[in-house]
């Protein structure tokens, strides 16, 4: 179901709270886990966060296009970023990334429909 200008506001939140989220994520995995290696560059934590950037990036443009397909992107966008949340708050220094995660997979499950 389209997004309706009713909710324009919700979308841009969002909007915004998935850039914020995709720059966060591949700023850190970029810099911060790659320059300190060990866990933060272990596998399952850095493709995560890839992801979690990619879906990000994925979910504002299907938004900004006024997509069909949004709120689908955006559920499985929440999922994503939960996940790779939880993958941040084990590991040291990782506590903006982690936020950023939080704060957009709450915005997308909102525009979601708040399901889940």
């Amino acid at each position: 179901m389209p997004l309706t200008m009713t909710n324009s506001q919700n979308t841009d939140s969002c909007i915004d709270e998935c850039i914020s989220c995709h720059q966060t994520c591949l700023q850190t995995a970029m810099g911060h886990c790659l320059e300190t290696g060990g866990k933060h560059v272990e596998p399952g934590h850095f493709r995560l966060m890839m992801s979690c950037a990619e879906i990000c990036q994925t979910s504002a443009n299907f938004m900004l296009s006024d997509s069909p397909f949004s709120q689908q992107i955006c559920r499985v966008c929440a999922e994503i970023c939960d996940a790779c949340a939880e993958s941040c708050e084990k590991l040291e220094d990782m506590e903006e990334c982690a936020l950023a995660c939080r704060d957009c997979a709450e915005s997308c499950r909102n525009m979601a429909g708040g399901t889940e």
